[in-house]
């Protein structure tokens, strides 16, 4: 059986989880969602590199240097889903299946948030289930991959 390789990312302020605004992102820490998503990623013979930044460039370069490796992407932009056309432009660059997440539901948060960028050049989004849009993602991530096989 061939290894799926799957590109994870974090965006900016992801790293205090657990920390911040609780009552919009939860109690689980990203140390918590990293370990889910390994334990996850063990259970469905997928291969993961999670990288987390609150960089835009980091973020750009990671999905550059990684496009030969991944097989699909899934980020979290976090703030820069509403105003990265870098990473847009990256994400669209590698051409591969992406899936955008995020703990909260954007569309029900301010005006300002419930656009993304991201989203047009994703294959799905998955907003509003907590640490579950990440493991739904990941799920969603192989899908793409076996049905591109």
């Amino acid at each position: 059986m061939k290894i799926v390789n799957i590109l994870v990312i974090h965006g900016p302020n992801l790293n205090l989880l657990g920390e911040r605004e609780q009552d919009i992102y939860g109690e689980v820490s990203l140390g918590e969602i990293n370990a889910k998503l390994r334990e996850l990623a063990r259970e469905e013979g997928v291969e993961i590199k999670i990288k987390q930044s609150n960089s835009e460039a980091e973020i750009v370069e990671t999905i550059q240097n990684e496009r030969a490796w991944a097989q699909a992407i899934l980020i979290n932009p976090a703030a820069f889903t509403h105003t990265s056309v870098a990473i847009r432009d990256a994400i669209s660059a590698v051409s591969l299946p992406t899936v955008e997440v995020h703990l909260s539901n954007i569309y029900a948060r301010e005006e300002f948030r419930q656009h993304s960028l991201i989203a047009p050049v994703a294959s799905g989004q998955i907003s509003g289930l907590g640490i579950n849009s990440y493991l739904l993602g990941l799920r969603a991530a192989a899908h793409l991959i076996a049905a591109k096989k």
